[in-house]
């Protein structure tokens, strides 16, 4: 049984790009260390495919439509109580370093104490991206990548390091107390979330040669779904580049990003075995999204399909048996687990522990759920997983569907192929089992639109928040 726990969430880590999972160029040693010694959750997914939703849902253990969390401008506030509160109930020492994107320092979050923690811009986050409605939407503001892409410093990476210094300092600290009060740490790193800039060694293991031809490009001809089309059409990162040359180096960005974090999370791990508290740890990976990294012509997340909505997901530890688990699971699995592993239970949450997930051997057949309702959605979007099928719902379109046993990368819609009706409709009706989702559509509606009254009518909302990037705290 684990003493004490350390989580590593990231932000907007495509799952595939480690080399563990098998990606045929991303260099990603430290992660595949901890997976070698403990267990890959190969088919691991977010609640909500963007930052503040899906921080919430990993909070509480519930989904956005439970929530009713559904943007970048309804951050957490410590209600209702989650995973944390169970911890410091039953006398475990819980701290934080990093990004969370809540709300506020001074909510009881569930942390006895935040470390440099990265919150919402002035409380209240991107307010200007609740505004969906397709004719009311206000305009970019500006590059969402950000003005620059390429090699150097930004004050991500160096709020990364920041974050890593005192996670490692924290550690040391912790294995000279001498104190056996269990702890439970967790470390927010924001990489490798946009800006696209990271320092030139890292954009040096991705040379342009080892990059392949970004699927399903729209300029081969492919047309995306209409409710992608309208959603992407708020940004439209793909057309913000001044040329093929930026984009490319956008790539090399990201995944030199990724090694970024990677080589933080490798100090965090050996800081953790240097202080000799391995042997007693649960240490649990994670991200709170993905990225689209040009599939489709789309970048960031915000996206159904498996580059946006599945995440990386690994555990090592004490009782964790080295492996690879091919059951669906979600993050409000990991927060069930967190809750459970001293004695707690998230009374209500749909999630489940992940330790005896991996333990019952693999249910390809379990349901997996994540929904959107955020910047650029003109309706909900909702999706499925069960089985071989893949199943993406937006209210007032037509849905996507799926098979991913033949088509593991999505290439080919079968939403409206006549002789999957059944299976369409078999997979609504498990989608049915966990939300009504034209219910959550309206609901989300509703209080996004009393938000924004409540701030001041849409001029005003409009200009409320970050336009892209949330800066982080001077470090």
């Amino acid at each position: 049984m684990s003493r004490n726990i350390l989580v590593i969430l990231s932000d907007e880590h495509q799952a595939r790009a480690m080399g563990c999972a098998g990606h045929p160029f991303v260099q990603t040693p430290n992660l595949d260390a901890l997976a070698a010694r403990g267990t890959r959750f190969e088919a691991a997914y977010t609640p909500s495919p963007i930052c503040v939703p899906a921080r919430a849902s990993f909070a509480t253990g519930r989904y956005a439509h439970e929530t009713r969390l559904w943007d970048n401008a309804m951050p957490y506030t410590g209600e209702p109580r989650g995973w944390g509160h169970q911890l410091q109930d039953r006398g475990v020492r819980v701290e934080s370093i990093g990004k969370l994107h809540y709300r506020s320092d001074d909510d009881p979050a569930g942390f006895d104490v935040e470390h440099i923690p990265m919150q919402v811009v002035g409380g209240h986050g991107m307010v200007w991206g609740s505004i969906r409605r397709e004719d009311q939407r206000p305009p970019s503001r500006g590059r969402m990548l950000a003005d620059y892409i390429g090699p150097g410093d930004s004050k991500y990476t160096q709020y990364d390091s920041a974050v890593t210094r005192r996670a490692c300092d924290w550690l040391a600290e912790q294995g000279t107390r001498g104190d056996d009060t269990p702890w439970c740490l967790y470390v927010g790193l924001v990489a490798p979330h946009f800006p696209l800039v990271v320092p030139q060694a890292y954009v040096d293991l991705y040379p342009p040669e080892v990059l392949p031809e970004v699927k399903l490009h729209p300029s081969t001809g492919y047309r995306r779904h209409p409710w992608v089309e309208k959603q992407n059409a708020m940004m439209d990162t793909e057309r913000q580049f001044r040329d093929a040359d930026e984009r490319l180096m956008a790539m090399r960005c990201y995944y030199g990003l990724t090694s970024f974090l990677d080589h933080n999370v490798g100090l965090i791990l050996s800081a953790l075995r240097n202080a000799g508290m391995e042997e007693d740890t649960l240490v649990v990976y994670s991200s709170d999204h993905g990225d689209n990294v040009g599939a489709r012509g789309l970048w960031g997340k915000s996206q159904l399909y498996n580059e946006s909505a599945q995440i990386p997901l690994v555990m090592a530890g004490p009782g964790v048996a080295p492996g690879l688990c091919r059951t669906p699971v979600n993050l409000v699995d990991l927060s069930q687990t967190l809750a459970e592993v001293f004695g707690g239970h998230l009374e209500g949450a749909p999630g489940r522990n992940l330790l005896e997930i991996a333990a019952t051997g693999d249910d390809t057949d379990r349901p997996v759920f994540s929904e959107y309702h955020a910047a650029g959605a003109v309706s909900g979007a909702f999706m499925l997983r069960k089985g071989r099928w893949k199943y993406h719902y937006y209210v007032g379109f037509p849905p996507e569907l799926f098979d991913l046993e033949t088509d593991p990368e999505e290439l080919r819609d079968l939403g409206t192929d006549p002789a999957l009706a059944e299976v369409r409709a078999m997979m609504h009706a498990e989608l049915c089992k966990i939300v009504d989702p034209d219910a959550a559509d309206a609901q989300a509606f509703a209080d996004q639109d009393a938000m924004i009254e409540a701030y001041g009518g849409r001029a005003v909302a409009a200009t409320m928040g970050a336009p892209a990037a949330t800066p982080p705290p001077e470090v």
